[in-house]
């Protein structure tokens, strides 16, 4: 391909919907890798990067200079990100974190591997958000905030402060989660929500 830099690590998207392209956009103003493709189940190219073919080709994809991101989206349900990230460690695949410069993240804030901060996000000191995890455009991640594992924390949602939010959890666009708050696992917040207790 001709954008490939020598020297950059590679970096495989895994799911080629539309969070891929979101997260392309980021690799691409990050500048850390090159694209090496997309797996998924469909055939073509999103946004001139080639689909190479599914996941089945992932242990053939593996070397020193690869990494992988998952680049499934998550609404409701991370079964099939889940399933991508226990493949992934089978393989004892390289994962990448991918934080765009556009974001925030504070130098005493943690950031699991896997995870993706999207464009306009904010994550304060002290906060330590898990693996695989999805902080999606402009969320707002306060002070002493605990996310665990495959956590989607939607656009615009805002996490105040100490707040612990459970496994797999889904927060809708728009969500408050008010100060000291436990989320519990697997729950779903619906959008617009303000949770206070």
């Amino acid at each position: 391909m001709s954008n490939v830099i020598i020297g950059k690590p590679n970096i495989v998207l895994i799911g080629g919907g539309g969070h891929c392209s979101s997260v392309i956009d980021i690799i691409e103003k990050e500048g850390r890798y090159n694209i090496l493709g997309i797996l998924d189940n469909k055939q073509g190219e999103l946004l001139g990067y080639p689909i190479i073919g599914d996941d089945s080709l992932i242990n053939e994809l593996i070397s020193d200079n690869t990494f992988f991101i998952i680049t499934v989206g998550q609404i409701k349900t991370y079964e099939i990100r889940e399933r991508i990230a226990k493949k992934l460690e089978e393989s004892k695949a390289k994962l990448a974190t991918i934080i765009s410069p556009l974001a925030y993240v504070s130098k005493h804030a943690d950031i699991g591997v896997g995870t993706i901060v999207m464009h306009g996000s904010i994550v304060n000191a002290q906060a330590k958000v898990g693996k695989h995890c999805i902080l999606n455009t402009k969320s707002n991640i306060e002070h002493g905030v605990v996310i665990n594992d495959f956590c989607h924390i939607s656009t615009c949602v805002v996490v105040n402060g100490d707040s612990t939010i459970g496994r797999g959890v889904f927060l809708g666009s728009n969500s408050t989660i008010s100060n000291g708050i436990i989320i519990k696992e697997d729950s779903i917040i619906s959008a617009g929500k303000f949770v206070k207790k």
